[in-house]
């Protein structure tokens, strides 16, 4: 409640002029049985068309007037909940832009995709639901009870015993229902993250012919989420009749009790029936906007998790602002992965120097991908540091250090828009001679030149359209962009031919002595031809030093050599 709270009273004016409105519609429909009573008891009694009219024409008037509060309610009521919902998502949106990787890692995507849309809808709706029933309910059952003592004195008792019931099952109804409208929200994250995960791998799908073991997995989580919805609905739908069982039992005795009735207090006992039937109405109003507020009290919670959670990485309070050249130095890094219950790396100790192309290459999970992604700090050190010209990274500020450093990933990531578009993610003010050079370099002009429009050719979401060699260099070509002083190119040729990594490394080769490279492979060819090549196994440093010293020294090296070049050659 506080977070809803929180933002309605960003938007109290338009909040309070909404419940302005509805509580007038809430008085105009209050008012229309007291005025038909009239017309029975003062109008048709006394046979009095004059003041039939008179009456009917305010009952008219009345009416009106509630129509139009009701229009203003409503389109006040609808802006601010929908406004509420955008500002929700932006903040969360923003948050998560904040947050380092090892509390994406903890928070789960799938999850925060359900957050920021589903459970943003839940509260949104609340929200809405505030200005259009949770208030006006109130005022007509109170207001109603009220009339309804003042009109027939002796139902008071019976308009206590009816309220003290529905009150208990309301308040049941809130309790019971609350923590499995909770259990809702976490099977849905379950269910998107089923979907998440199959669309994002639907060619791997295909490949394998593993459509039905997919189905299966979405049809189990899709039956999972149906049964905790039918738990929650039909615990909730337990109540409603209740209530509505014992508000008509109230209406029998209010009539029961006034049986005994003159004929000139029929119009006062029709105006009761009618309360006690407003009554009933604004109860089962009350009743559906608590259970929206159930479903929206647990969304908050789970909102409120990603808009507290703070960035495991702190800023530093006096950051650095070095003019980085590119000298990286390891000193006895360790790192271990949040939950993870051995180290990825163990006791680093490197010195790569400014300008030099070093080659890293392993066994797959010898932690190649972890050790570069300790560099621009989307993970940091458990243990020792690692220094960027003499200045620990932790130090240094991380858009300075980041707008120093480019990432070519094994996985290439490119976005909805055209090549150009994409281009310029590694630099926004790149001209077109740098965007041609850098896509030179990563030999990707040549496609491009063949695309429809070039440069302004337009990519699908992740570029379906292209090839996986054509999304790996024009991601290459990103990175050279920015024209970073550092270079990390995680396994980002994998998909190349031979002949064309050959080519694209060729081009690297005439950038060298201005930027320092980390290239990690899988394939010795590769990495042998750089100044100088790290060999990591489970997590440690195995060797260091140039192709040659690593085939005379380093046995892990030297199985890899013969693993895919044989004949037991030293270069």
């Amino acid at each position: 409640m506080k977070l809803v709270l929180q933002y309605i009273k960003r938007h109290l004016g338009i909040f309070l002029l909404s419940t302005f409105f509805l509580t007038m519609e809430a008085a105009a429909d209050l008012l229309q049985p007291t005025f038909m009573s009239y017309i029975v008891d003062v109008g048709i009694k006394n046979a009095a068309l004059g003041k039939i009219l008179f009456y009917g024409a305010i009952m008219l008037g009345i009416a009106l007037t509630g129509a139009v509060c009701a229009v203003m309610r409503n389109r006040f009521a609808s802006r601010t909940s929908q406004t509420i919902g955008r500002e929700l998502r932006g903040d969360m949106y923003r948050n998560v832009q904040r947050l380092s990787m090892e509390n994406i890692d903890r928070l789960q995507p799938a999850s925060i995709i359900t957050r920021i849309t589903n459970d943003v809808t839940q509260v949104q709706e609340f929200v809405n639901s505030i200005m259009r029933m949770m208030v006006k309910a109130p005022v007509i059952c109170i207001g109603a009870i009220i009339l309804i003592m003042l009109q027939t004195p002796r139902q008071a008792p019976v308009m206590a015993v009816v309220m003290l019931a529905v009150s208990l099952l309301v308040l049941g109804n809130m309790k019971i229902g609350y923590p499995r409208f909770g259990k809702v929200q976490k099977k849905l994250e379950q269910l998107n993250g089923v979907t998440r995960e199959f669309l994002s791998a639907v060619r791997v799908v295909k490949a394998f012919r593993a459509e039905e073991e997919e189905a299966e997995k979405f049809e189990h989580a899709s039956e999972e989420l149906a049964a905790a919805n039918t738990n929650a609905l039909r615990t909730m739908a337990v109540f409603s009749p209740f209530i509505n069982l014992t508000i008509h039992f109230g209406i029998v005795l209010l009539l029961w009790i006034s049986q005994n009735k003159q004929a000139e207090e029929i119009g006062r006992l029709m105006a009761s029936v009618n309360y006690m039937t407003q009554v009933l109405f604004s109860v089962m109003m009350i009743s559906n906007s608590l259970n929206i507020a159930v479903r929206a009290f647990a969304s908050a919670e789970r909102i409120q998790e990603v808009l507290d959670e703070q960035p495991a990485q702190k800023e530093p309070v006096h950051p650095l602002s070095p003019d980085i050249k590119g000298d990286i130095r390891f000193e006895h890094v360790s790192f271990s992965y949040a939950g993870a219950g051995k180290a990825s790396l163990r006791d680093i100790n490197l010195h790569i120097r400014e300008g030099e192309t070093v080659g890293i290459i392993g066994a797959t999970g010898c932690g190649k991908t972890t050790l570069v992604n300790l560099i621009p700090r989307f993970y940091d050190v458990t243990e020792g540091k690692i220094l960027i010209d003499g200045c620990d990274v932790r130090q240094i500020d991380t858009r300075l250090l980041r707008s120093a450093i480019a990432v070519a990933p094994q996985k290439a990531l490119l976005f909805s828009g055209t090549i150009r578009d994409n281009l310029r993610w590694g630099r926004a003010d790149a001209g077109e001679a740098e965007l041609t050079a850098a896509a030179e370099t990563a030999c990707a002009d040549d496609f491009i030149a063949k695309s429809p429009q070039g440069y302004d050719t337009l990519l699908g979401q992740g570029g379906v359209n292209l090839s996986g060699g054509q999304k790996q260099r024009l991601s290459l070509a990103r990175a050279l962009v920015r024209k970073p002083r550092i270079l990390i190119l995680d396994d980002c040729t994998s998909a190349l031919d031979a002949r064309t990594e050959a080519a694209v490394l060729k081009g690297l080769q005439g950038m060298k002595e201005h930027v320092t490279v980390l290239l990690i492979s899988q394939r010795i060819a590769t990495v042998m031809r750089a100044d100088h090549v790290l060999c990591l196994d489970n997590g440690c440093v195995e060797g260091y030093g140039t192709h040659e010293e690593l085939m005379a020294s380093c046995r892990v090296y030297q199985a890899i050599y013969e693993s895919q070049i044989g004949g037991g050659q030293n270069g």
